[in-house]
């Protein structure tokens, strides 16, 4: 199998790693702007070669890009030469906006795919050929998409060990902003909120586990979240107001002492682990 990988920071190397763990014939073409990327990415053996010309993916059998979600929609804008047998996936955080935007004339070719995985390292050296499997991968309006293009990205998946989930784009970004997208909103402000009020010494000495493990995701990439948060920009809009409603809940039952209630309002949020 022919593989062009768009992008090989963590999720386009972990993809590459998992695909030469799973399979014994892949030759991995590499595409990507940070020349330290293309350097570490071919000395970690990641990619076969480099190329700086999308026009040498045109024949290949499998093209993923792995880069933040206005890059997609700037490269699908540019593989207007594909042949028909070529499979085109993206792995970007929002989904309508990107399937709006690939051209028509390429569109059988495009599968859209959000893996649900991802740490806050970035860069190839942060990439592991483990990173997909057993998470769950959502592909949106596989309908619009060529019947070899289904089956092969069905048996990638399925081979990497993820579990496929269907999903409409509309429908897919309005749970995207209130699971991914919210959370990382929170945890930047999370993040903002403390630096502002305490110094380097407190926040060492007294962070402990609950603190690292809402503020971790605040090291994602700022380039990437803008950008995905411009694309979902309304359904992020509603996230935020209603979690802000239970924030001012909270404050409202902790500043008028009504600890009953306060309880209730905690023991109702436990449920939400027992669906997890």
């Amino acid at each position: 199998m022919k593989v062009g990988i768009v992008g090989l920071g963590l999720m386009g190397g972990s993809f590459a790693l998992a695909l030469r763990a799973c399979y014994d014939d892949v030759e991995i073409l590499g595409y990507d702007h940070n020349d330290q990327h293309c350097i570490e990415a071919l000395e970690t053996h990641i990619v076969d070669k480099i190329t700086d010309e999308l026009e040498d993916f045109a024949d290949l059998d499998l093209i993923v890009l792995a880069i933040p979600v206005d890059g997609i929609v700037a490269v699908t804008q540019k593989l207007t030469f594909l042949s028909e047998k070529t499979t085109v996936m993206d792995f970007g955080s929002t989904k309508k906006v990107i399937i709006d935007a690939v051209p028509a004339s390429i569109r059988k070719n495009f599968i859209a795919a959000h893996p649900m995985t991802g740490t806050e390292k970035s860069g190839p050296s942060a990439a592991f050929s483990d990173l997909y499997r057993g998470k769950v991968v959502v592909l949106c309006n596989v309908e619009e998409s060529g019947e070899a293009q289904q089956k092969l990205a069905k048996k990638i998946f399925t081979d990497l060990g993820m579990k496929i989930f269907y999903m409409d784009a509309q429908e897919h970004d309005r749970h995207a902003a209130f699971i991914s997208h919210m959370p990382h909103a929170m945890s930047y402000a999370l993040a903002n909120a403390v630096m502002k009020q305490e110094n380097p010494k407190a926040i060492i000495a007294l962070a402990g586990g609950g603190f690292r493990d809402m503020s971790r995701i605040a090291k994602s990439s700022p380039n990437m979240w803008t950008d995905v948060f411009r694309q979902n920009r309304d359904n992020l809009i509603l996230a935020i107001e209603c979690f802000k409603g239970e924030l001012e809940r909270c404050e409202t039952l902790v500043a008028q002492e009504r600890w009953d209630e306060l309880y209730n309002w905690m023991e109702k949020a436990n449920d939400l682990h027992r669906i997890l």
